[in-house]
């Protein structure tokens, strides 16, 4: 019998890998995704750049963005590549959130969520929005995903709920883990650490609450170049499959830095009001409940997220001359048309 050729040995080989990947038996995948949403010009962009080493101004972000990095593992061994996706306009653009996720890429995929610590009164219905409806999405792909492979759904529960301490088995019925790896990097710390201290112990503990709830990690950063080599070690170990950080920091007084699973309830404590004051709070869920505590020194400001958006074809940074010309010789002829026929209407109703 003949032995096999070089040729079938490494068809054999690519076959095999391909059918452990789609089974989900913990093969490593030489692409992830890193997603990145949060507070309007929170830093996002800022953050992206540093963890690829681009030194170059950050341009607001006006929609969906996308841009990768590659990491070599060795010689002659294929680069690790990193799809990095950045969704601009705060809360305005929600809809877009299903572009990057996909049943495809779920699992290795990872989200970010990066909050402005100088505006405390945005933050909570920034992430309430932005996690509700990335979560709600993922939630749809892996149902979809568990129709087609439901070995790779059930892996992908299992490995978040493996991050949790064993040490606190109580707060296992109070938590909901977020379906996916998830991040929340507080921005902006240099502003923040200037705060009163009673606003800053609310809004640490409250951020550590979520955290903890949704199996997140956490951290704050800031211009500080010691800040943004921690924050760029946490997005490579999400990009590139990095060791975990086991460095932990909840000092209130310090810029927070806690791996996801090594917080608990019992030290995070309950939310910031006097005792007596806590059975007046009518909540249905400790989430809820902290949200009520947080907003009632933090009111959310009433504004129109779909006003947020800047006109594209009017930002500066895409500014062409012929095309703005002729941009602006079509909407003159576009009122002109407007009030022309806005003329003869009115000049049909006075005739009849």
């Amino acid at each position: 019998m003949p032995s096999e050729t070089l040729w079938e040995i490494a068809k054999a080989e690519v076959e095999k890998r391909g059918s452990n990947g789609s089974e989900g038996d913990g093969v490593e995948i030489g692409e992830k995704s890193v997603f990145f949403i949060g507070s309007k010009n929170g830093g996002k962009t800022t953050i992206i750049l540093r963890c690829l080493d681009r030194d170059e101004p950050p341009k607001p972000t006006l929609a969906l963005e996308y841009t990768y990095g590659r990491r070599a593992k060795g010689h002659n061994i294929p680069k690790d590549i990193a799809h990095f996706w950045e969704l601009g306009g705060g809360t305005s653009l929600l809809d877009l959130i299903s572009i990057p996720i996909t049943s495809d890429t779920l699992r290795t995929f990872s989200v970010v969520l990066v909050l402005d610590l100088s505006k405390p009164n945005d933050l909570w219905p920034t992430m309430e929005n932005l996690l509700q409806a990335t979560k709600r999405h993922v939630d749809k792909v892996i149902m979809k995903l568990g129709k087609k492979n439901s070995k790779a759904a059930s892996e992908m529960r299992q490995k978040i709920w493996s991050n949790m301490q064993k040490d606190h088995p109580q707060d296992r019925e109070l938590i909901d883990p977020f379906p996916i790896p998830l991040v929340i990097i507080g921005s902006k710390y240099d502003i923040f650490q200037d705060f009163d201290s009673e606003k800053r112990k609310v809004i640490c503990k409250t951020l550590r609450f979520v955290a903890h709830y949704y199996g997140a990690s956490l951290m704050f950063t800031s211009k500080s170049e010691a800040l943004l080599l921690k924050i760029r070690g946490v997005i490579n170990q999400l990009a590139f499959g990095i060791d975990k950080s086991k460095s932990i920091c909840v000092d209130q007084n310090k810029p927070l830095f806690i791996t996801a699973g090594l917080d608990s309830l019992s030290q995070i404590g309950l939310p910031p009001v006097p005792d007596n004051d806590i059975g007046k709070i009518q909540a249905h869920s400790p989430m809820d409940l902290w949200k009520k505590v947080y907003e009632k020194l933090f009111p959310p400001k009433s504004i129109s997220t779909q006003k947020d958006v800047k006109d594209p074809a009017r930002d500066p940074q895409y500014a062409e001359c012929e095309v703005d010309e002729m941009r602006i010789q079509k909407d003159q002829e576009l009122e002109q048309y407007k009030r022309s026929s806005s003329k003869s209407w009115k000049q049909i109703e006075l005739d009849s």
